[in-house]
């Protein structure tokens, strides 16, 4: 496991003591979560990019996004993004 260390403002750091407080964590827990969520929600909005796009199929956006093919369906819909394409429906039906 990989070590990192930042330099944050002290306002960044004021709010990161009280969601230690809140969710009864250690910094490194704390930090790891925080990093973990942003992380899947960032797979998750480039995927929804991607798809909008037009320069991913769909179930290669659920794969980039790492949920399945029925969760990233609510998620685009959630979104507002149509997937279903002529170009690629043929492949979306065979991926499934």
């Amino acid at each position: 496991m990989g070590t990192i260390s930042a330099r944050v403002p002290d306002e960044l750091e004021t709010e990161l003591e009280t969601y230690l407080e809140d969710e009864n964590l250690d910094r490194s827990t704390a930090v790891r979560k925080l990093l973990s969520e942003s992380l899947e929600e960032w797979r998750r909005q480039q995927a929804l990019e991607q798809l909008s796009d037009g320069t991913v199929t769909f179930s290669k956006a659920a794969e980039l996004a790492e949920m399945s093919v029925w969760d990233f369906a609510q998620l685009a819909e959630e979104h507002d993004i149509t997937w279903v394409d002529d170009d690629h429906l043929d492949d979306d039906l065979e991926a499934l």
